[in-house]
């Protein structure tokens, strides 16, 4: 289902208070899939801010149509798109309403994951492909989807969201941290075969980032194998030179730069967005 909340007729944005000057982002297209809330909001909501028309895909159409009204209160264009990431019918449905909408797309965000903490013994085969579907496959598949599109506007931006994860010892959560090691290798292969269209591909790798993702993980699931409610959160501080967790739009700057000119040397990137912590 796509809904439309304000006119789209044309993406191009008119400059920040009226004054005529050119936003970074301006005349850009872009889909945030997971759009509805925590990170995927916040990077939409940034991404209108510079100028481009944003594409919100969510599986929640409640929580989709929000963040479009509240871009529209805003004087920012956007549609959503309700889709499931994980089919390809759904992957197709938000890649085609961005170009009837549109008339073009520029950057792709692969941000809509899945996590379920389990200890190691526990995780089901049903836990694991689900996971690997929505968190890995998906974004795969997507990046494929969207490429001619990305190519015939010139060239693009690919950013997916990946995690610190795929980094390091993920042993309540082990299917997740391959997940997304799986998305920082598929970022590095894509980057250098959609190179000759100038297509970059990047991704970032958050830290826990306090979203309700998060706090489902440290309130609800940890508690269930034997963690104290909170306790997740707390062996992260104490590893985090920075002290706090990190905020949806702590990402979501870093994923507004990868979408810049600023950003036009680099691709095959999985940058940490960490707090302090470093991982190679």
């Amino acid at each position: 289902m796509i809904r439309q909340d304000n006119d789209v007729a044309d993406p191009v944005g008119r400059g920040e208070g009226g004054t005529g000057m050119a936003l970074p982002l301006e005349g850009k297209v872009a889909i945030v899939t997971g759009g509805g809330r925590g990170i995927g909001r916040a990077i939409a909501e940034r991404l209108a801010g510079e100028g481009a028309g944003v594409v919100v895909v969510d599986r929640n159409e409640a929580t989709a149509q929000a963040v479009t009204r509240d871009l529209a209160s805003a004087g920012r264009r956007s549609i959503a798109v309700t889709a499931d990431v994980g089919t390809a019918e759904g992957r197709r449905r938000f890649v085609a309403a961005a170009l009837e909408t549109f008339g073009r797309l520029d950057i792709l965000i692969n941000n809509a994951g899945i996590v379920r903490v389990h200890r190691p013994e526990d995780v089901t085969e049903a836990d694991w492909d689900a996971i690997m579907n929505i968190n890995c496959k998906a974004v795969f598949f997507a990046c494929v989807a969207a490429r001619p599109h990305l190519a015939a506007a010139g060239g693009g931006r690919i950013v997916n969201i990946a995690s610190i994860a795929g980094k390091l010892a993920t042993p309540w959560w082990a299917p997740y941290g391959v997940s997304k090691a799986g998305v920082i290798a598929l970022t590095r292969s894509l980057a250098v075969a959609f190179a000759p269209e100038r297509i970059h591909v990047n991704c970032v790798c958050p830290a826990p980032i306090e979203t309700p993702m998060w706090r489902q993980i440290d309130y609800e699931e940890g508690p269930q194998i034997g963690f104290a409610a909170g306790s997740f959160t707390k062996m992260r501080l104490q590893n985090t030179p920075l002290g706090r967790l990190g905020q949806p739009d702590d990402v979501a700057g870093v994923v507004a730069f990868l979408c810049s000119p600023d950003s036009g040397y680099m691709t095959g990137q999985a940058i940490n967005v960490s707090g302090g912590m470093i991982f190679h």
